[in-house]
């Protein structure tokens, strides 16, 4: 078969890419530069190409077809390895690159970000952009690596292991004003404050340092954890939150703490598409981020 009829124009490819994207030609147009009549018929132009049609109307919405939603799916992948081809080329040529990292917001400022100037040192020719972000999507490309938090179990994804979570409990010293020693019966009295994000953990630490969690107070949910941590420095009620992101603060003390930690059974790691593994940047970083955690420590 002619290879010409297998390979419709990238122009007429990136406007169906990213109207299906976007389940959207207005969406698309603005993404692309284009107006919506421009977009509408490029993706005319490629159902004719393709003898096919990719997308129906439903009232003034467009919706894929399941072919269409076929094309789409492999077709994104097969833009992403000629974007990520792309990247690698100029890293190259460049000597150095650029990796586009998520992060959880809290990990990133009280872990990651610290250690940062180890990497530039060491790597002066990468250049890392950090994406605060509580779950990484990559499907839009704009991501390049994550460092999230799980069991790994993610069979679309290559995934290092980084970190072991264990949570501690966090209190104000300002409780202790009474000169009460901070105790787990103590905290037991406390609201008991949570982030939504993490599974709830209070019975599972009382039980564990033999407190009776029959008259605990639920506090107040918190997003991020670390407004959890000022909420808890406030004085507002104690916290359970990952050991690794309070050590500096019990450390000078301005956090207490009691009891000992209690693994989570969630795990950090450094996560992203198969097909990103190839860039150079990632590579690089990967290397010193793994090498790295043995001397950084374990959490707990």
């Amino acid at each position: 078969m002619n290879l010409r009829r297998l390979t419709p124009s990238m122009s007429l490819l990136l406007a169906f890419e990213s109207a299906a994207r976007h389940q959207s030609y207005t969406r698309a147009a603005a993404e692309l530069s284009l107006t919506q009549s421009a977009v509408s018929r490029q993706v005319q132009a490629l159902e004719a190409f393709l003898g096919i049609t990719l997308f129906q109307r439903e009232g003034r919405n467009v919706v894929l077809t399941d072919v269409g939603r076929l094309y789409a799916d492999t077709l994104s992948d097969a833009l992403a390895s000629i974007r990520n081809a792309t990247l690698q080329a100029i890293d190259y040529g460049s000597g150095g690159g650029t990796l586009r990292l998520a992060l959880l917001p809290t990990f990133g400022s009280k872990w990651l970000l610290p250690r940062l100037h180890e990497f530039y040192a060491a790597n002066p020719g990468v250049q890392v952009h950090i994406h605060s972000r509580i779950q990484a999507d990559f499907s839009d490309g704009q991501l390049d690596a994550a460092i999230c938090v799980g069991d790994g179990a993610w069979p679309e994804l290559m995934a290092h292991q980084l970190l072991e979570e264990s949570m501690v409990l966090i209190a104000s010293p300002a409780i202790l004003e009474t000169g009460e020693p901070l105790t787990p019966e103590l905290a037991a009295r406390q609201l008991l404050l949570q982030v939504a994000s993490h599974p709830p953990m209070w019975s599972t630490w009382f039980a564990r340092h033999g407190v009776n969690s029959g008259q605990l107070q639920d506090g107040p949910n918190f997003e991020l954890t670390s407004h959890l941590i000022q909420a808890v420095r406030a004085g507002i009620g104690v916290g359970l939150v990952p050991q690794v992101l309070v050590e500096e603060e019990l450390r000078q003390g301005q956090l207490r703490t009691t009891g000992t930690p209690v693994a989570s059974g969630r795990t950090y790691f450094l996560a992203y598409p198969k097909r990103n593994a190839v860039l150079p940047a990632l590579g690089v970083f990967r290397q010193w981020l793994l090498g790295g955690t043995t001397s950084a420590g374990s959490i707990g």
